[in-house]
């Protein structure tokens, strides 16, 4: 997985509360097992006019000022419903790294972790405060810095955020579940010396 130091990026504002995982990545998009394939179907509904296929010019992810934003701005409880871990999936291979929004949804919240994108919660007033900008000024960049835990606007204002110690490392180091379990692996490995010792008919094959 990808580590994720210093960010600096393009933002883009969808001005949605409660958008949820069927939102972000339609069910028809499940049928694949492998984190690829999904950029395109990140929101569909949204993002096409009918089943045309064509761009829907007024969808914000279609205008030509944000495209190639890699920090999305959102309202509260983005990412609810189901469960899905297809959605960050969709929204990392689109090229987010960055998710800032009052609240998450908690299976969303966790699941992008194990992707590589960072979930920022910040206070609602801060984060319309950041709509407002946004829409005043094209070009509007955001420098997350992990390691500090802050975020500094194109005018040098900055603001901390909040982030589990687990959560921060696994990003810094680009540590996903198994990545992180791996680093114990002699421990792991000395384990399973030692239980072999003490009970050694454990491992023994079953006599038919």
């Amino acid at each position: 997985m990808e580590s994720l130091t210093i960010h600096r990026g393009l933002v883009m504002p969808l001005d949605r509360a409660n958008v949820d995982t069927d939102a972000i990545i339609p069910a028809s998009y499940l049928k694949s097992v492998t984190r690829s394939g999904f950029a395109q179907g990140l929101f569909t509904n949204w993002r096409y006019l009918n089943e045309s296929g064509q761009p829907d010019p007024t969808f914000v992810l279609n205008m030509p000022r944000y495209q190639g934003a890699t920090v999305l701005l959102a309202r509260e409880n983005f990412g609810c419903g189901s469960s899905r871990e297809h959605a960050p999936w969709a929204l990392y291979e689109y090229g987010f790294r960055v998710m800032i929004a009052p609240s998450f949804a908690d299976i969303f919240y966790n699941n992008c972790f194990n992707v590589g994108i960072l979930p920022v919660r910040l206070p609602s007033t801060l984060v319309q405060s950041l709509f407002e900008e946004v829409e005043t000024t094209p070009g509007y960049t955001l420098t997350i810095d992990l390691m500090a835990q802050s975020i500094t606007t194109p005018t040098s204002q900055t603001y901390p955020f909040e982030i589990v110690p687990f959560r921060r490392e696994t990003l810094l180091y680009g540590l996903d579940a198994i990545g992180h379990t791996l680093q114990f692996e002699p421990d792991i490995a000395a384990f399973e010396d030692h239980r072999n010792a003490a009970t050694p008919w454990y491992d023994a094959p079953v006599l038919a």
